[in-house]
Formats: C-alpha cells, sequence, structure tokens
C-alpha cells in the first residue's frame, strides 16, 4: 500500500469518526445521546431530544466530515481518494473512539457522495428527503437512498464507483438492521415522535 494510500485511509478515518451528534448534545446539555431513543449518535436519534436545532446540526456536520475527507485528499492525493472516501464511512460506522459503535452513515455517506460523485448524491438527496417527507420513515429513507449511489453508478456507466458504492450500501443497510426488524414487525417509530 502506497503512502498516499495510508494517508488517505488516516485522514478520511479520523474526520469520519468524530461523533458531532455525541458532541453537539453534551455540550447542549442533553446529556449523552446514547442514553436516549435508539442510543444511536445520528441526527434522527439527536431530534428526539427535542431540539431541531441541535438535530439539524448533526447531519450538516456529518455530511461535511465526509465531504472534506474526500476533498483535502482530492487536493493532495488524488489516486487515493477511494480510500479516503471508504475510510471516512468506517469511521462514522465503527469510531474508536466510541468502541466502534457509531452513527448509521446516511448523512456521511451524502456528504462522502457530493465531491466524489454529484450525480448520485443529487439522486441520494432527493430519494432521502422524498421520502422522508412522505413516509416520515426515517431508516427506510436512508437505506432506499443508500441503494440509489450503487444503481445511479450502473445507470450512468460508473463503474469504476459502482462496486464501492454497492459495498457503502451494504454497510449503511447492515447498520439498519434493527431497524429493518422493527419494519417487519410494524414498530419503527416515525420522525417527529419522541422515543
Amino acid at each position: 500500500m502506497s503512502s498516499a494510500a495510508v494517508f488517505a485511509i488516516l485522514v478520511g478515518y479520523l474526520l469520519g469518526s468524530i461523533p458531532f451528534g455525541l458532541l453537539l448534545t453534551r455540550f447542549a446539555g442533553k446529556g449523552d445521546i446514547r442514553d436516549i431513543g435508539s442510543g444511536n449518535i445520528g441526527a434522527t436519534n439527536v431530534l428526539r431530544t427535542g431540539s431541531k436545532g441541535l438535530a439539524a446540526a448533526t447531519l450538516v456536520l456529518d455530511a461535511l466530515k465526509g465531504a472534506a475527507a474526500v476533498i483535502l485528499v482530492q487536493q493532495y492525493w488524488p489516486g487515493a481518494v477511494n480510500f479516503a472516501a471508504a475510510a471516512a464511512l468506517i469511521g462514522h460506522l465503527y469510531p474508536v473512539w466510541l468502541r466502534f459503535d457509531g452513527g448509521k452513515g446516511v448523512a456521511t455517506l451524502l456528504g462522502i457522495l457530493a465531491p466524489l460523485f454529484w450525480q448520485a448524491a443529487l439522486v441520494y438527496a432527493v430519494a432521502w428527503l422524498g421520502l422522508l417527507a412522505i413516509l416520515r420513515i426515517s431508516s427506510l429513507a436512508g437505506m432506499i437512498a443508500a441503494a440509489s449511489a450503487p444503481v445511479t453508478a450502473l445507470i450512468l456507466g460508473r463503474m469504476d464507483l459502482f462496486p464501492m458504492l454497492l459495498g457503502f450500501a451494504l454497510l449503511v443497510i447492515w447498520k439498519h438492521r434493527e431497524n429493518i426488524r422493527r419494519l417487519s414487525r410494524g414498530e419503527e417509530p416515525r420522525v417527529g415522535r419522541k422515543a
């Protein structure tokens, strides 16, 4: 493995592993987000604290850290950008600081896609926000949005990105396995309803 790839992995992982949901809720005096609702550190669970502002900030910052990892590595080691993208998502999903128990990756994946493959990011955002508005089930909207990324790559002929984006989608879906179980039982909560 080249030194550029190693640096890209380090940059991606360190940025991706910043637990903004946990940090913001603690600084705001809301306690440990892991003790609220689903226990997840992402924006949907932050919303269960009753603070839309904190939830929005978590979503934006989780997306920005993914974008920042890709943009930084594009500037200095463009040939290693895929390593940074993968490391940023894995850092968010499995941060060392939280004993490898992180978020579910929906916002961070959108941030990664924005500078990497803007067409997929656009489809992803429309799918995610559109389904969220219609269904009000965050997990389902997020999983379908994640699945849209490799489909977009396939349709637009970006076979260079397809395997990686398929892997990303599968990781996001895997992190939602508890949500899938609740969906199958009809017990998945809707956005806006306190846990």
